[in-house]
């Protein structure tokens, strides 16, 4: 027997997601409205599409999906397919794959624990209830503003009293790094009500809704590459 053919089987020239190829297509979209690039979705869906072909070519069901399965995935030397240079997977590129497992939970296509309730900040919670109330806006609007502002919360901190000027607009250029230029706008819209409702309690200083900058005058994509980029900010 030759050498070449002691060696092992080449892998294949392309990732098959088998019985996830649709699912997968439904999670790009999810990914979409949620505002993310073209770019994260598609490193989020390549993820997925390994976790598919690995689970396909392990002989390991999809409804088996749980943490024991997902070390085996994060530990395995890759011959899944594609173009990939490295046989190993980095801690991100497995938790992408783990992001991708709780949308199938959504879908029933993998048993799921009960939910806990999320912790929402009690001022994001008092920010809710003073929209409902003062704002006379949809349940599903105010709903999406908490979202936003929560998501907001880890990078603006938890002390009102500490934002400043540089530290709210840092935040929405930072978002919009990742995501659309849509809903960046109307994250900043959320965000330029929170401050508003912060101010009117005397929990941050007034005017630093007029920080958040305007995203329609935003180049987003040029963002990291133009450092000199000017924001337009509302006068006070």
């Amino acid at each position: 027997m030759s050498i070449l053919e002691k060696r092992e089987p080449s892998r294949p020239p392309s990732m098959d997601a088998s019985q996830l190829a649709k699912p997968i297509a439904a999670y790009a979209a999810h990914l979409a409205d949620l505002g993310y690039t073209a770019l994260t979705i598609g490193g989020n869906t390549d993820s997925a599409r390994h976790l598919a072909a690995w689970l396909a070519l392990s002989g390991i069901a999809v409804s088996a999906l749980d943490e024991q399965v997902f070390d085996r995935f994060a530990r395995h030397r890759c011959q899944c397919g594609g173009n990939r240079r490295l046989d190993r997977l980095s801690g991100k590129y497995v938790n992408r794959a783990r992001r991708f497992a709780r949308f199938l939970g959504t879908l029933g296509l993998v048993p799921v624990a009960a939910p806990k309730p999320a912790a929402v900040d009690p001022f994001v919670a008092r920010f809710g209830e003073w929209l409902r109330r003062h704002r006379g806006l949809s349940e599903r609007t105010i709903a999406r503003h908490v979202r936003m502002v929560s998501r907001l919360l880890p990078a603006l901190g938890a002390d009102p009293r500490s934002y400043d000027a540089v530290r709210v607009r840092a935040v929405i250029l930072d978002e919009g790094r990742r995501c659309s230029a849509a809903y960046v706008k109307t994250m900043a819209m959320a965000l330029r009500g929170y401050l508003r409702f912060l101010a009117a309690r005397g929990e941050c200083r007034p005017g630093l809704d007029h920080a958040v900058p305007l995203t329609p005058d935003w180049r987003l994509s040029a963002l990291q590459s133009r450092p000199q980029l000017r924001i337009i900010i509302r006068s006070a």
